[in-house]
């Protein structure tokens, strides 16, 4: 692998995932081509590397040449799923009462393989409101009053201000990369 494409990765992950690397957020995804990386490898790096942070990755689905990975925080995702508004909402798509997060990632996956329509109870894996899962889902995506990170239908005050802070982890950590750190150092993993 060639020090370009390991810097793209860190890169991609740090633009599109910093709010999760950073610990605010439980989940990020980010779409990846697997021609330009070699995703297995830096699947494996990543989880190798970032385990002492709890955060871990992993491919939900392939299609063609692109590839979605999921980011997360293992403590914060395990902590969203235990709670009963995401328990409802996980019910309604089939996921069974008692789980365990691998269970719902595998689930999830296969829900994101085997469908034509982007299964939309994700929302509530990468830590949006459950309030806004549900209003896109009965919306069917219209009728939102703000759209930042996710569409938001309840409260716009609290969601520009998680969009403030998202922003912020972004700019932190691409600088961070900018001044010649990789993501690893950035995210003082060793």
């Amino acid at each position: 692998m060639s020090k370009t494409e390991y810097d793209n990765f860190g890169q991609k992950l740090a633009f599109h995932t910093a709010p999760t690397l950073l610990g605010i957020k439980c989940a990020s995804l980010v779409s990846l081509s697997s021609t330009e990386f070699d995703l297995d490898f830096h699947t494996q790096y990543f989880n190798s590397r970032a385990a002492a942070k709890e955060l871990k990755s992993r491919i939900l689905c392939s299609r063609g040449n692109r590839a979605l990975m999921l980011v997360y925080s293992e403590k914060l995702l395990k902590k969203r799923l235990a709670d009963n508004a995401v328990r409802s909402v996980l019910a309604k798509y089939g996921y069974p009462e008692k789980y365990s997060l691998e269970e719902c990632l595998d689930r999830l996956s296969k829900s994101i393989r085997e469908s034509d329509i982007f299964p939309h109870e994700i929302g509530v894996f990468l830590g949006y409101p459950v309030e806004d899962v549900e209003g896109f889902i009965e919306n069917k995506g219209e009728n939102f009053k703000l759209c930042g990170a996710w569409k938001v239908y309840g409260s716009v005050e609290n969601a520009k201000r998680t969009f403030a802070n998202y922003d912020k982890c972004r700019t932190f950590l691409c600088n961070k990369l900018n001044e010649g750190a990789d993501i690893y150092q950035a995210l003082k993993i060793s």
